[in-house]
């Protein structure tokens, strides 16, 4: 922890709790990278549906599926988690929902389409959950002029808790190809590695990690899914208060889309399309997580100065070119060239949107916030993929000009980024932390008409 400096956390936190909230990116890479990504991807598609021509579609289905469910429940579950202070403990409660249920992707195999696709469904609405619980404490710990720096320290040692996941993985695979064992018998051995070093290293996470929310008062006596349905009720109210936030989520619907077709296809095209073997395809995501650590760790410090926006829109154009590389080479060589590019922007594009949207959210209503921003990033996980599967379907199976069209997603999120005003958008946040330390409604204007206090149910 020497690179990491105080002068970079607000008062009183720890450095001790910087790397147990980081702890948990290293423990829940590995799902990402070897579930979704690099393994069960591919195998759910070659494997289990047999190569079917609607397998990638099937596989795009599930996710979606999951996806639509964190969108729906993921606010209201933010808003519980503020007024509840209960944060840590929902963060707990998922995390054992994902390991489960990633341990019991051990049991499916050629045929098992249903229970593949209910159990990715399951883990990965989990996942999503526990990604945006994580990340609601990343405010509490860091000051808003080092936000970039140390979303970028987490989000890049998370990259090296998927390698972790990935190399172990890699490693028991070839051997068990030495010893003429079938995919059928040892992917479900890699799915045992990914949830025991999930559970295993997210221990560091409660350990050292602290709750530092109060409950709200009132919030406890009333139910607490009532009250936070009240919360949210009053922030989508208050929307106008929040002009750069929202613009921030429609920017996060449509650059998350590709992204998620990144993570959840990147597999699927290298097999599929360039020709990659399993073996070959493991080594290619393991390089690309390295460069997304590097990626992550190096914008996190130049984000914060020269800005976040800019910072992430050079990572979309950066995401453009990738696309439209991947579209055009033959070879894997020129694939691996895009999946280098891909790698550099993966980590650092992740983090500076976390970052952002944690300069823009209140004090009082980060889980909140972080609740809206994943259900704008989910749902840009919905039509992503799904986009991309129904594209493949449609073109009788071409995933050139799948992958191309992906490079209108970044395009329409680099176009969506412009308006965002960083200042006004902080400034609005302060404005509100101040009303409620006033004791006024959060996000409304001190001397505020009659009407305006209508916000409130």
């Amino acid at each position: 922890m020497a690179l990491f400096s105080h002068d970079a956390l607000n008062t009183g936190v720890r450095k001790r709790e910087v790397f147990g909230w980081a702890m948990y990116d290293f423990a829940n890479s590995g799902y990402t990278t070897v579930v979704i990504t690099a393994v069960f991807a591919a195998y759910f598609v070659g494997g289990i549906a047999g190569k079917a021509a609607w397998a990638t579609f099937a596989w795009t289905a599930a996710l979606s599926a999951s996806y639509f469910i964190v969108m729906l429940t993921m606010p209201s579950i933010g808003a519980y988690s503020d007024l509840r202070a209960a944060k840590k403990r929902l963060l707990a409660i998922t995390t054992v929902g994902c390991v489960l249920s990633t341990a019991a992707l051990a049991f499916t195999g050629p045929g098992t389409v249903a229970l593949a696709i209910v159990l990715i469904i399951i883990s990965n609405t989990f996942y999503s959950y526990g990604e945006s619980l994580i990340a609601a404490f990343l405010p509490e710990l860091a000051k808003p002029a080092a936000m970039g720096k140390v979303s970028g320290w987490g989000w890049s040692f998370g990259y090296f808790g998927g390698m972790l996941a990935l190399g172990l993985g890699l490693g028991y695979v070839l051997w068990a190809q030495g010893q003429g064992i079938k995919a059928s018998e040892f992917v479900p051995v890699t799915m045992l590695i990914t949830a025991v070093i999930y559970g295993g290293a997210s221990i560091a996470t409660f350990t050292l990690l602290k709750e530092r929310a109060t409950p709200n008062p009132q919030a406890l006596q009333q139910s607490g899914v009532k009250a936070s349905l009240q919360q949210l009720k009053k922030t989508f109210r208050q929307a106008k208060q929040y002009r750069d936030f929202r613009s921030l989520l429609l920017c996060a619907v449509f650059y998350h889309g590709g992204v998620a077709v990144a993570i959840s296809l990147a597999a699927i095209y290298a097999e599929q399309v360039i020709g990659f073997k399993p073996q070959e395809t493991m080594v290619l995501i393991f390089v690309l997580n390295l460069a997304a650590a590097l990626g992550a760790f190096a914008f996190g410090y130049w984000q914060d100065r020269i800005g976040h926006k800019l910072a992430l829109g050079v990572t979309l154009v950066g995401w453009i070119a990738t696309c439209v590389i991947a579209a055009i080479v033959t070879t894997k060589g020129g694939f691996w060239g895009a999946c280098t590019i891909a790698g550099l922007c993966m980590g650092s594009s992740q983090s500076a949107g976390r970052a952002m949207a944690g300069m823009l959210a209140p004090r009082r209503q980060r889980g909140e916030f972080y609740g809206l921003w994943t259900f704008a990033c989910r749902l840009a996980s919905i039509f992503g993929p799904l986009s991309y599967g129904a594209i493949t379907w449609m073109t009788g199976g071409n995933q050139r000009i799948a992958i191309l069209s992906t490079a209108l997603l970044f395009v329409i999120g680099l176009l969506l980024l412009m308006p965002v005003d960083m200042k006004r958008g902080r400034a609005a946040a302060e404005r509100a932390d101040a009303d409620a330390d006033a004791g006024e409604p959060a996000g409304v204007p001190q001397g505020a008409s009659s009407a305006a206090q209508l916000v409130t149910p």
